[in-house]
């Protein structure tokens, strides 16, 4: 199965928030198994920075996001999928863009922990937990 990882599960690990953190971190181990093949939004990576380099600093921030790309793969943000994340009627923009990602790059699953940030049907919209069962 093909997997859009939302930024938010990723974040969670890196920054080990505790509520998220196990059923997060299966995740990733699942797509570091080959067990799911799993994708990154382009635009996420800048985000990621940002985010994570606040709290843990460049060098493990750079660490952290090169042992990602190890395992998952790249979902191209192109002309199309900010088309579709224009036209999609998203209260959030970046999620909009997830959302084009994932169709455009003909993803399954968005996996989130914000599943009702994502009024679509396809692809599939699930949570960390769904994922795992």
């Amino acid at each position: 199965m093909k997997i859009l990882i939302d930024t938010n599960i990723i974040v969670d690990v890196a920054l080990e928030r505790q509520a998220y953190l196990e059923e997060s971190e299966q995740v990733l181990f699942l797509v570091e198994q080959g067990r799911f093949q799993g994708y990154i939004s382009a635009s996420t990576f800048s985000d990621l920075y940002y985010i994570i380099r606040k709290q843990k600093g460049r060098e493990w921030t750079m660490e952290f996001l090169q042992k990602l790309l190890t395992y998952c793969q790249i979902a191209t943000v192109n002309d199309e999928a900010i088309r579709v994340a224009l036209s999609a009627n998203f209260a959030d923009f970046e999620d909009a863009i997830q959302y084009g990602t994932a169709v455009v790059n003909q993803l399954e699953v968005i996996v989130t922990r914000n599943p009702q940030d994502f009024p679509v049907e396809t692809p599939r919209i699930m949570t960390p937990r769904q994922v795992l069962q």
